[in-house]
This record gives C-alpha cells, sequence and structure tokens, in this order.
C-alpha cells in the first residue's frame, strides 16, 4: 500500500497536481487494501502532496478498513453526516485547500462532484483516469499470484461446465453447477455473469442464457471468471456437443490459430494494436473479417475490464507486468459462433499464458 501511494505522490508532482480524490470501488481497493461496495453511500480516499492520506468511509465500516491496513487519516461519516462538509472541514482545519485536483470523471457523478466544486470554489478540477490507469497497468509480484489464482479457479469453473454436458442439462442449469462448485472451492464472487451459450445463440458475443437444453449439433460457449483476494479472471472456451459440421469446424480452427498468431505476437515492446491486427488478419485471411466485430481484448486486474483496451488502433507498447486477455471470435448468424479467450502476463521472458485449460476442439459425447 505505501508503495503505490508513493508512486501516486511522485505522479501528482510530475503532474503539477496538489491533490487527487479516489471515489471508485477499485481505485479505492487499489489504494487502501480495503474492497467494498458502498451502494450509495460515498467512499475515497484523498491524497495531497501537503500531508497524510485521507480515507471517506461509512462509519460502519471503518473497523474493516483499519483491519484492512489504512493506517492513516479517517473520516468516518453516520448516515445522518454529510460526508463532504466533514471532507471540507478536515481541508480547513490542515490548512490545506488544494489548488489543484484530479478526480474520476468516469465515476463521480455530477451531483456529487457539483457538492465538491461549490466548497472548493477556487480549486481547478481535472482528469484522474489517465494517471490511475497508468498506475494500476503494471502489475506488482503480489497482484500476478493473485491473477495467477484466478486464473486457475476460471480453469477449474471450465472444466465443470463440460462435464455438465449433456442432452437434459439447460444453459442455466450448467451456469448453476459451475457456481456451486466454484463456491465450494471458496470463491465468494464471480468476475462478472457466467455464460453459457448452446447452438445459434453462440453467434452472439453477449448472449443472454437461458432453459434452452443442449441438442446434438450444438457449439457450447463458456465465458466466466472469478475474484480471488481481489483480482478477476476470464476465460472462454468453446466445444461441440456430440457432432460438428465442417463449417462449424473450420471456424474453430480458424479461431484457434487466430489467438496463437495474437499470443505469438506479445511481445515487450509491441504495440497492443498488432496483438489486435495478428488476429484479425488470421481471420480476414480465412473469409470470416466480417464475422469478428469486437477488439480482441482488454486490460484485467481489480476489474475485468481495465486499461489498455487491446483493438487495432492502440499504439501503447506492450511491458512486463501487465495482464490482458486474447480473445478473438468468430460470428455467424445461422452456425453459431466460437470464442477462444485466455489471460495473457507479460514477463521478462515474453508472454504467459495464465489460463491452461486446453483449446483444441473438443467433441463431448
Amino acid at each position: 500500500m505505501a508503495e503505490r501511494l508513493n508512486t501516486l505522490y511522485s505522479k501528482l508532482e510530475h503532474n503539477d497536481l496538489d491533490s487527487i480524490l479516489v471515489t471508485s470501488s477499485s481505485n479505492f481497493f487499489y489504494l487502501s487494501n480495503y474492497y467494498t461496495d458502498p451502494h450509495e453511500r460515498v467512499i475515497a480516499v484523498y491524497v495531497s502532496r501537503h500531508h497524510d492520506p485521507l480515507m471517506i468511509i461509512p462509519a460502519l465500516e471503518k473497523d474493516d478498513a483499519k483491519n484492512a491496513g489504512w493506517e492513516y487519516d479517517m473520516i468516518s461519516y453516520s448516515d445522518s453526516e454529510n460526508p463532504w462538509e466533514l471532507f471540507y472541514q478536515f481541508l480547513k482545519r490542515n490548512d490545506s485547500i488544494p489548488k489543484s485536483m484530479a478526480v474520476e470523471q468516469n465515476h463521480l457523478t455530477m451531483e456529487r462532484f457539483s457538492q465538491v466544486k461549490s466548497m472548493l470554489s477556487d480549486t481547478e478540477f481535472s482528469d484522474a483516469q489517465e494517471i490511475l490507469a497508468n498506475l494500476r497497468v503494471i502489475k506488482d509480484k503480489q497482484e500476478y499470484a493473485r491473477l495467477k489464482q484466478a486464473a486457475e479457479l476460471a480453469d477449474f469453473g471450465i472444466k465443470t461446465g463440460i462435464e455438465a454436458i449433456n442432452s437434459n442439462m439447460s444453459e442455466l442449469e450448467i451456469i448453476a453447477k459451475i457456481e456451486y462448485e466454484l463456491k465450494k472451492q471458496g470463491v465468494q464472487q464471480m468476475s462478472f455473469s457466467t455464460m453459457t451459450l448452446s447452438g445459434s445463440k453462440t453467434a452472439s458475443p453477449h448472449g443472454t442464457p437461458s432453459m434452452k437444453k443442449i441438442e446434438k449439433g450444438d457449439l457450447v460457449l463458456f465465458d466466466l471468471g472469478v475474484v480471488f483476494e481481489g483480482y478477476c479472471s476470464d476465460i472462454t472456451r468453446t466445444v461441440a456437443y456430440k457432432s460438428i459440421s465442417s463449417e462449424q469446424e473450420n471456424i474453430y480452427n480458424t479461431v484457434l490459430e487466430a489467438e496463437t498468431k495474437a499470443i505469438q505476437a506479445s511481445q515487450n515492446g509491441t504495440a497492443v494494436g498488432d496483438i489486435d491486427l495478428a488476429a484479425r488478419r488470421q481471420i480476414e485471411q480465412a473469409g470470416y473479417g466480417d464475422f469478428f466485430v469486437h477488439r480482441v481484448g482488454h486490460g484485467i486486474g481489480i476489474e475485468t475490464h481495465e486499461y489498455p483496451s487491446m483493438h487495432s488502433q492502440n499504439k501503447l507498447e506492450l511491458k512486463n507486468g501487465m495482464c490482458y486477455t486474447v480473445e478473438p471470435g468468430i460470428y455467424v448468424p445461422g452456425q453459431g459462433g466460437v470464442r477462444i479467450e485466455d489471460m495473457i502476463f507479460m514477463t521478462d521472458d515474453g508472454a504467459e499464458t495464465l489460463t491452461k485449460f486446453p483449446k483444441e476442439l473438443q467433441i463431448i459425447d
């Protein structure tokens, strides 16, 4: 925690900023080691170059936050108190009204920003998003260990789902089986809504699972992830049930080759956009370019989708410590869809694939 805060102090100085107000649960956790879903209540970590960090937290959670390791200043407030007024009084007592403050424009609501701005009328505000994204994009050894464990649990989830496939099971029943078995492994929550799609529904990248039964000839697509000690995983596998058409098999092999090309292209110093293009060109050469309708992946860490966005125009260079997904897909209406996704962690030796479940085409009997 102290190292991250020190890095943030350096970034404030580099950007000639007095302070930063962090209000999203993910960035709050990153700086405090305490994760909470505050519902409608305010949480914040305020970092100023003029005094120690400050946490703003509902009184009902102050002990939990301290137990998580927070040892700096804290404002805890009851439900009848205005946390922004208490924040303002803290700044006045410490004679530290900031000249400049970065806030999370993509998170702080207009209502809350208006309250802060009305109290700090002479403060110049800017967006904190780029500072925080660059702070989190390089993972440390502890983050790597948590991401690796989350990936192993995701592998277990895929294995459980595939083993559950039969003609008596619906998509939602398979999801229930996956999540039940993961709960037994100690997983408290999934990193996003678990997806099991079958048949023509696999042609929708973000389809909705239902009580549809698995049928012979269906492609079955699984997309799932778990949260382990605050860090997310994400994996996709597609299998066939009992039989597969030659067209579906060609689609599968094309996606697998595209994913392989993208992972092979993942080298330190390579532009993010080149990873997307490595997969996209393979799919285009096979004649399915119009059916690859999304970017090749996204950063992953505390959030399932975080910086960087792995699209073809992104010039950001890959560096040791970055973690992201590679997930090309082909979605053909009437034929179905195939997506194969893995988590990639950049090391000094190149790309390490954290998710390990086999990717060769499986036809489930």
